[in-house]
């Protein structure tokens, strides 16, 4: 299936295309089914709010991840706010599109059944970033 793309206030600049090829690539590679994945940039503000209604987190953040997955097919829509991909950017000193691709890999991981909530799944999942950062080209 295709994966959308769609931009709330902000205009990203990177290959659709690429992207997505990628990120099927890295879906395969876990043995799971590309399903129905939206990937949605916004501003700190719109993304804030979507924490705040549905998660009732009051504070930035730089993704919301809704995982509507069944068992091997990933479907999910991915809410990324781009002032938190540059800001984290400038604060590890990388470029924006490496971070933003960390970001996008990061909320697939978590569709593919990753967590991120104690120290051994923190080190896990960011493992498996590093792995799939260096597949894209």
């Amino acid at each position: 299936m295709p994966i959308y793309f769609h931009k709330e206030n902000v205009s990203p600049k990177f290959n659709e295309d690429l992207v997505s090829d990628w990120i099927n690539s890295c879906i395969s590679e876990l043995s799971k089914i590309t399903g129905a994945l939206s990937i949605v940039f916004c501003d700190d503000e719109y993304l804030r709010a979507i924490n705040v209604k549905f998660l009732s987190h009051d504070y930035y953040t730089d993704i919301i991840t809704f995982d509507y997955s069944n068992n091997d097919t990933i479907s999910g829509d991915l809410f990324i706010s781009v002032d938190r991909v540059v800001e984290n950017a400038k604060l590890n000193n990388v470029h924006f599109i490496n971070e933003l691709y960390r970001v996008i890999i990061h909320g697939v991981l978590h569709l593919c059944g990753y967590k991120d909530k104690t120290t051994k799944e923190k080190k896990e999942i960011r493992e498996k970033e590093n792995f799939f950062l260096n597949t894209i080209t």
